[in-house]
């Protein structure tokens, strides 16, 4: 992976992350198998909806294609064995999880131009537009036969700086800034397909917040068949599975308190017609009684007249 990120490093141009995307850049129908140049994960507003789509960035290798979005179920990205570096035996890389010297399939931060070049991107000018600030990115869940790290490193010699791993317990969340284009190491440790579901999560200048779910799908050397990753079902994460679940007991807690009140409002009217039909019991029986009084005043004083 060192040797790998200087000797990419020395051939790339001085910013090789310097990039604009068009406004309303097309969203392709068809699937795709993608092995090699410049892919990113990033969000799109589409007919008003929040949605994170594949970026394929075909004319920044050939100037006479054209760069387009694509959905993440119609596309696979595939890793041959030219992916495949031995791990370092610094104990930097100890959080790999791998013995030194063994092999793991690598995406690196700094582009090999015979390995896909995965990263993600906020700069979709619809999606400037309207993102506050920026956007969470989070890896909820992993599905395939190993362990996906992703993880940044400054300079050959720099300390890696994990920034999603699929064995830990809890997923894992990244801040990005509006307008951010980022790179960075994607370690398989094991050949096959993985499906790797991201969670984006956004507050809006008009004070909403959005969010969306896909899952990229990965055939990791050249033993994967890319259409068996295009097949492959993604597993629904804990988190959005307890995010549904809580939506649900909001809804459920909402709609309660809704009959709660109204069933309160209804004793309220309940109480106030029985104290009002009451008064006008006491008042009528009040009436009745005055007036046998007056009535008995009048025949007595009738019997002393006589």
């Amino acid at each position: 992976m060192l040797a790998l990120g200087s000797s990419a490093a020395a051939a790339a141009p001085a910013d090789p992350l310097d990039q604009s995307i068009d406004f309303g850049q097309s969203v392709a129908t068809d699937t795709a198998v993608l092995s090699a140049g410049h892919i990113d994960l990033g969000p799109r507003i589409i007919d008003g909806e929040f949605t994170l789509l594949v970026h394929d960035d075909a004319a920044k290798a050939d100037a006479t294609a054209q760069s387009v979005w694509r959905q993440p179920e119609q596309t696979v990205i595939a890793l041959t064995d030219a992916a495949l570096l031995p791990v370092p035996g610094d104990p930097a890389y100890a959080f790999l999880g791998v013995p030194a010297g063994e092999s793991v399939s690598v995406i690196p931060q700094t582009q090999n131009p015979d390995v896909a070049w995965v990263g993600w991107n906020t700069q979709d000018p619809g999606v400037m537009d309207v993102i506050d600030r920026g956007v969470t990115l989070s890896l909820a869940a992993v599905d395939g036969p190993g362990a996906l790290v992703v993880y940044l490193q400054s300079g050959t010699f720099g300390e890696p700086e994990v920034l999603w791993d699929s064995r830990s317990p809890e997923p894992a969340s990244v801040w990005v800034d509006v307008n951010t284009h980022t790179h960075a190491n994607w370690v398989f440790t094991e050949p096959g397909v993985y499906l790797a579901q991201f969670r984006i999560d956004a507050d809006l200048v008009d004070g909403s917040t959005v969010s969306d779910t896909q899952s990229l799908r990965f055939a990791v050397g050249d033993a994967t068949d890319p259409q068996a990753a295009l097949a492959a079902t993604p597993v629904v994460a804990e988190a959005d599975v307890a995010a549904g679940s809580a939506d649900e007991a909001d809804s459920a807690a909402d709609a309660a308190t809704e009959s709660a009140a109204a069933t309160s409002s209804t004793t309220v009217i309940l109480v106030a017609v029985i104290a009002f039909v009451a008064l006008l019991l006491i008042v009528g029986l009040t009436v009745v009684v005055l007036r046998g009084n007056r009535a008995k005043r009048l025949a007595l004083a009738a019997r002393g007249d006589r």
